[in-house]
């Protein structure tokens, strides 16, 4: 869906909203490369590393919750990704959740569902929640590893909407 394209249904903004993260765990990737390799020890660098992992862990947990990804990790305690190994790890989660979220109706969203963990409860919530959650928990992970690539040293780059939206200009 470009950015003209209205969005006619929910499933259709979970879609494109999908499409912003794609583009901002590219540049997630980015900023840490652009870290300084006698950097990369400091522990801003491993923390902004911890947290990228994260992000595919939960992406990989939730949608394996929802019944589409048999590759979840079985803890949320996964083993830090390297910086060779992000690419690799974001590419196979996106993957997974392009196809889920291609076949993605406004029906299923409304559909109820459990989860949980062993010894510390369930719950029961629709999937429009749980995408809404996931969605905005990548948000706040990407500010906190902008400002950890900045403070190890490497160059942040900005993963606002609005600059992969890119609004029409109308005046000067």
């Amino acid at each position: 869906m470009s950015s003209s394209n209205a969005m006619k249904t929910l499933a259709d903004r979970f879609r494109r909203w999908y499409e912003h993260e794609r583009d901002c765990n590219a540049k997630i990737v980015q900023m840490l490369a652009s870290t300084p390799i006698e950097q990369r020890g400091r522990p801003e660098f491993e923390k902004a590393l911890g947290r990228a992992t994260h992000l595919i862990t939960a992406r990989e947990i939730w949608l394996s919750r929802l019944g589409h990804y048999d590759a979840a990790p079985a803890s949320w305690n996964t083993p830090t990704a390297t910086l060779d190994e992000l690419p690799q790890r974001f590419e196979r989660i996106e993957k997974a959740w392009t196809q889920y979220l291609e076949r993605l109706d406004d029906a299923a969203l409304a559909q109820t569902f459990e989860f949980g963990r062993p010894g510390q409860g369930r719950w029961r919530w629709n999937v429009e929640g749980i995408l809404t959650q996931v969605n905005g928990h990548a948000w706040y992970h990407r500010g906190q590893i902008a400002s950890l690539v900045a403070a190890a040293g490497g160059k942040a780059i900005d993963s606002d909407y609005i600059f992969f939206a890119k609004p029409e200009k109308i005046s000067d």
